[in-house]
């Protein structure tokens, strides 16, 4: 059972190893997109929808954070199950949180990066590009470009992490199956490994009294 957990590891962290390239290089280009792997065009799928759910959450807090709410739920939802699964399933489970926030990120960097240059297809002709109008609302048009690379760094990272940990697992796993410690030593017949004990002052002063009576 352990040797089929390695294998099915193996292939988790080729197949991280393939969509995290992609998405720090060909997804962050326009003729990149074309023809994405499935996989890739499910998750993005997906993102949309939340995005779309919030600007109606958080339409409810004013005109700049309901332009900024779909992005930014982007962001809370990977991170709030990053908490949720850590407190649940343990460790393993940030193969694949760490890897939805870094797609996440990076798919909000894009939509960063097109504010000055309106090239992505919005959902309808009439839609507003929320960077567009948060940038010059804010006043930043210019640095868009630096905003959206930090973006996309960060989300980097947290791609390298969800690796970073299948990595360590297999290593884990490797080293349990095939490298277990070796068993305890039993101890010689009549013989105990020495123990030290501790007295409190109290039970020495109680101690001392039993032997002066």
């Amino acid at each position: 059972m352990k040797r089929a957990l390695i294998v099915f590891e193996f292939i988790i962290l080729f197949i991280l190893g393939y969509y995290s390239l992609y998405l720090a290089t060909d997804y962050q280009t326009a003729h990149g997109r074309h023809g994405m792997p499935a996989l890739i065009w499910i998750i993005d799928t997906i993102d949309l929808f939340i995005h779309e759910g919030g600007h109606g959450i958080f339409s409810l807090f004013g005109r700049f954070i309901y332009f900024l709410g779909g992005s930014l739920m982007q962001i809370i939802l990977p991170v709030t199950t990053i908490i949720v699964f850590l407190k649940t399933s343990g460790l393993r489970s940030l193969i694949g949180t760490l890897y939805w926030l870094g797609h996440n990120m990076i798919n909000v960097s894009i939509y960063i990066d097109d504010a000055p240059k309106q090239q992505l297809t919005l959902i309808s002709r009439h839609a507003i590009h929320d960077w567009r109008w948060l940038c010059n609302t804010m006043g930043i048009m210019d640095s868009s470009g630096d905003l959206a690379a930090v973006v996309a760094f960060l989300g980097t990272i947290s791609l390298l992490g969800a690796i970073g940990t299948t990595v360590y697992f297999i290593v884990y796993d490797i080293r349990a199956e095939f490298f277990p410690p070796p068993p305890p030593q039993p101890f010689p017949p009549g013989l105990r490994p020495r123990t030290r004990t501790f007295l409190s002052p109290e039970d020495k002063s109680t101690r001392e009294d039993d032997v002066d009576s």
